[in-house]
């Protein structure tokens, strides 16, 4: 019986983060400062909308592997994510469907 319930809490757990995998990337926490070199060290950034699964606005800084969760509402914060919007992670097909399209437009004022 203990093994029964056992395989049946694992299969739900996997459908679980099966059909939600964001779940245990949300911010629990934010930081309402942030010091002056962290921005500077920042890869990229994504930002955390307070819906679904996450139930903190947050923006997430990526230094190095590692993750930083911080308030939105900070002012440092909203300036730099207006200069580097460059630095928000984009989908790879869209931009992949603009150059086929660029690549097929030439062939055919070539021909």
């Amino acid at each position: 019986y203990v093994p029964f319930i056992s395989m049946l809490f694992l299969t739900m757990l996997l459908l679980f983060l099966a059909l939600f995998p964001g779940a245990f990337n949300c911010c629990m926490k934010i930081s309402d400062e942030i010091p002056k070199g962290i921005l500077r060290r920042v890869e990229r950034f994504e930002i955390q909308k307070a819906n679904g699964l996450c139930h903190l606005e947050a923006v997430i800084l990526y230094i190095e592997g590692r993750k930083f969760c911080v308030s939105p509402r900070i002012r440092k914060v909203k300036k730099w994510m207006k200069k580097n919007k460059h630095k928000i992670p984009r989908k790879k097909t869209h931009r992949r469907n603009q150059r086929r399209t660029k690549i097929i437009k030439k062939k055919e004022k070539k021909q």
